[in-house]
């Protein structure tokens, strides 16, 4: 009997704080572009070429914590692994790009739209790459998400890229995801060190003929950017660490609240301009997410 309960608390425990560690996430992700705001005057290529060494350097420190070297090198030798993380680190660069870019030149409402539809997106992927079931909720959420596109593609001529951008890199990240079995910290150092040696040769070239970040005179904001794989790399761990332990309900909801958090920001905070088609876009798009969270709700529910 008291074992049970021992068993019982000790889950309760680790449900708690695997909604503790979503929540921080999902708050970090949210409030992150004041980080990246506090790094302009210096250009987002810059800060992209630094994240994407500093963001190696953290990983594989993180990894040396837990692993040995030969059980981080190891799965490096399996067939395919080279290709397959060398792709995966391609889209998990430019999303992260994209987003960094985003953050800085006044496109965080456009960018919380790419998180908004990212789920769907995911979902899309399911469904044609892994045969996933097609239900009237994903159906109905894909077809309003699409029509939110298509009023913003009619009323500006052209594709929120940004938004686009953002989701299908994640997605495409994601769906890769879904063939690697190793540790996740593991599979990070994998994913930057390849390009990260690529952004050293950049950092080298640019800061000693003078056009980098360091002409710029700001050494304040300079010191930051090593910080920048740092505050990319915690809210990653923390999400892994809340996928072990809750369910992928609480999962996929919780990622409406960064996007929630980061809207609010652009159009208060940083004064960027919404108007009536994006309100309605945004509006048509959270219907179709309060359908996708109602599938997968019943889907969670009928499972247990």
């Amino acid at each position: 009997m008291e074992e049970g309960n021992l068993r019982t608390g000790r889950s309760e425990n680790e449900y708690r704080n695997g909604l503790l560690c979503v929540l921080a996430c999902q708050l970090m992700w949210g409030f992150l572009p004041i980080y990246w705001q506090s790094l302009v005057p210096i250009p987002s290529w810059i800060i992209i070429l630094y994240r994407m060494t500093t963001m190696f350097v953290y990983s594989y420190i993180a990894a040396r914590l837990r692993y040995s070297r030969e059980e981080i090198w190891a799965p490096l030798r399996e067939k395919g692994a080279i290709g397959r993380y060398l792709v995966a680190g391609l889209l998990l660069t430019a999303n992260w790009s994209t987003y960094i870019w985003a953050m800085t030149t006044g496109h965080m409402v456009q960018s919380s739209i790419g998180y908004y539809i990212e789920p769907i997106v995911i979902c899309l992927f399911g469904i044609v790459i892994f045969k996933e079931k097609l239900t009237k909720y994903n159906l109905t959420a894909m077809v309003l998400a699409a029509a939110a596109l298509v009023v913003m593609l009619i009323h500006y001529g052209q594709l929120p890229g940004v938004a686009l951008g953002l989701a299908f890199t994640w997605a495409s990240y994601s769906a890769l995801k879904k063939s690697t079995k190793n540790p996740p910290i593991i599979e990070l150092v994998y994913e930057t060190m390849f390009y990260a040696v690529i952004a050293v040769i950049g950092i080298v070239f640019i800061e000693t003929r003078g056009i980098g970040a360091l002409s710029l005179g700001v050494p304040g904001k300079y010191a930051m950017m090593f910080l920048s794989g740092l505050v990319t790399l915690i809210p990653i761990a923390l999400f892994g660490s809340a996928a072990k332990k809750v369910s992928l309900f609480i999962i996929g909801l919780s990622q409406y609240l960064s996007p929630s958090i980061t809207l609010l920001l652009g159009i208060f905070a940083y004064k960027e301009p919404i108007d009536r088609v994006q309100v309605i876009s945004f509006a048509v798009i959270w219907i179709g997410l309060i359908f996708f969270t109602y599938g997968e709700y019943k889907n969670n529910k009928d499972s247990l």
